[in-house]
């Protein structure tokens, strides 16, 4: 990574980032992913039975949320032009509370630490919370690996 681009990490390093714009989590989305993973459960996607189950709805899945994390980041400007980013993993990662369908969620992240991975790669942790919009507890709580590049 160029030394500007360390610079730009680095300076983001144990600050509070966020929230970030919203995005809404509708239900053409949910059903989209559901399609998608092939994951169709019916809390998810089936309208009238989760109305009598113990949402009172849908819910977004949880690994919907997490994949609008790219979405988000770049939001709060974690994805800079000429750095390549690469999902590197999770070192942690919790679901606290369901996200209804139609709710607007927002990141807040914090980059917590940063390890040099040799010539122009630094591997950040970055924590994260999305919640929605109104909540008492977040939607996902998560330490998010990228791998930083030069390019």
């Amino acid at each position: 990574m160029s030394a500007a681009s360390l610079e730009f990490l680095r300076s983001l390093e144990g600050r509070e980032l966020g929230p970030s714009q919203p995005v809404v989590v509708s239900q053409e989305r949910i059903d989209a992913f559901a399609e998608c993973t092939l994951d169709r459960q019916w809390i998810h996607v089936d309208r009238e039975r989760a109305a009598q189950g113990p949402f009172g709805g849908t819910i977004a899945h949880g690994y919907l949320t997490l994949s609008l994390l790219v979405h988000l980041m770049t939001d709060l400007g974690l994805f800079p032009d000429g750095v390549t980013v690469i999902n590197y993993g999770l070192d942690r990662l919790r679901f606290p509370s369901p996200l209804p369908s139609g709710s607007s969620v927002r990141l807040k992240a914090r980059v917590a630490e940063l390890t040099p991975k040799g010539e122009g790669r630094v591997l950040a942790k970055i924590a994260c919370e999305v919640r929605a919009d109104g909540a008492e507890a977040p939607a996902l709580v998560a330490d998010v690996l990228y791998l930083y590049v030069a390019g």
